[in-house]
């Protein structure tokens, strides 16, 4: 029996509020009624959405979702009720028609008593995400992070636990690589042991750098004369100052590599500079003096590409 992410179904991460599941299940709900949409795929469509809305509206049976949601079948039937006056669909138990699926009627047949089988169950992964700096990147960080997880007891009872963690990044992490936490997930039941937790790591807007696997990139700003001399220049990084050759008659756009310089690693990333020449604001008589006379000693046609 698959398990059945009800989340996806909805269209929904698994963090949506309460509000957010009933605003997609309206919207779904009437996008697949069979009264506006009739045909055999909208019909399993709504019967889907149907059933994800039953199993995550309620706090308690999405807990029990959450921490049980791949327990081992059991026959039930069910059939759906007319629509309600606010535009929601509810569902009453029968006989008759098997609408929600042997997934569904697996994982909630068990909320009001526990089996043998189920006395020891591991407790559910969790997933989420963790905010650093590249800078945190480059040196490793600790991060303290609050969670509320359910816990499920044996009678089906839902209560949930307040936790604080000390979350180690370690130097050279990416973003979007995952941290695992062993046994930080929810708590299992009885002698079942605790899910584990995996956080995705994310990094924070940084006003210069875009990162991308280990590697950074950047714009660098550089004078006209620096440009057309070349020379070396200072340049930071979040790893330390470095000296960068601007190489004679650079342009705009060019693109200058700094290998082993990106985030730490067995193999380091580099990092991109491209160049973006930047002219001083002309605001003294000798400004103006010196471009007067670098425009009469300077054959130079700035648009000659263009033609004509």
């Amino acid at each position: 029996m698959d398990f059945k992410d009800y989340y996806k179904v909805l269209g929904l991460s698994k963090d949506a509020s309460t509000d957010d599941i009933k605003k997609a299940f309206r919207k779904l709900a009437r996008k697949y009624h069979p009264d506006i949409n009739p045909g055999k795929g909208a019909e399993i469509k709504f019967k889907e959405v149907n059933e994800a809305y039953e199993a995550l509206k309620n706090p308690e049976r999405r807990a029990a979702y959450d921490q049980l949601g791949q327990e081992p079948p059991q026959q039930q039937e069910w059939t759906r009720k007319p629509a309600d006056p606010d535009g929601g669909f509810s569902f009453s138990r029968d006989h008759t028609a098997a609408d929600f699926s042997d997934f569904f009627e697996s994982l909630y047949r068990h909320q009001g008593s526990r089996p043998h089988d189920m006395a020891n169950a591991p407790g559910a992964d969790r997933h989420g995400r963790i905010e650093i700096t590249i800078e945190d990147a480059y040196t490793g960080a600790t991060r303290q992070l609050d969670l509320r997880t359910p816990v499920l007891g044996r009678d089906g009872s839902v209560t949930f636990e307040d936790r604080t963690l000390s979350v180690s990044i370690p130097k050279g992490t990416t973003q979007g690589q995952h941290i695992r936490l062993s046994g930080q997930g929810d708590r299992g039941i009885g002698q079942g042991p605790a899910g584990d937790l995996f956080l995705e790591v994310t990094f924070a807007a940084h006003p210069v750098y875009r990162p991308d696997g280990k590697d950074l990139y950047l714009d660098l700003s550089i004078a006209p004369w620096e440009a057309a001399l070349g020379g070396h220049v200072v340049m930071p990084t979040p790893g330390g100052k470095v000296d960068l050759r601007i190489p004679k008659n650079a342009r705009t756009g060019q693109k200058l590599r700094l290998r082993g310089k990106g985030l730490p690693g067995v193999a380091p990333g580099d990092i991109y500079a491209t160049l973006r020449i930047v002219n001083p604001k002309v605001e003294t008589a000798e400004a103006r003096a010196f471009f007067e006379d670098m425009a009469e000693r300077l054959a130079f046609d700035s648009r000659a590409q263009m033609g004509g």
